[in-house]
């Protein structure tokens, strides 16, 4: 069954660098994964159209997690912050582990 990840940053420049290294980490596991990155003021176009199973959020927008959780996991979406250092590192594997631990 497939799973849907949608991870929400600043832009969405740097994310879609671990997005690219997520996909082949569920490659590589045999996951059947949907990943993409938005911006994340546009988070709610994106979970209208892609009914995302989890959204992580960038670092750099942990500040809106709370606002995140209250307007998404009524929805049973379930949100986090990608760990720093996984991010600054690109550690497509650990993000990927994170995504899973909340689906």
């Amino acid at each position: 069954m497939s799973k849907t990840i949608m991870l929400a940053c600043a832009a969405g420049m740097s994310t879609s660098l671990l997005v690219t290294k997520m996909e082949k980490a569920a490659e590589e596991k045999g996951i059947d994964a949907k990943i993409f990155a938005v911006p994340a003021g546009e988070a709610d176009a994106y979970v209208a159209s892609s009914h995302p199973d989890v959204i992580l959020l960038g670092p750099q927008v942990r500040y809106l997690k709370a606002q995140f959780q209250e307007k998404y996991q009524p929805q049973g979406i379930p949100v986090d912050v990608i760990d720093m250092i996984d991010y600054g590192m690109m550690n497509g594997e650990k993000v990927l582990a994170t995504a899973e631990a909340l689906l």
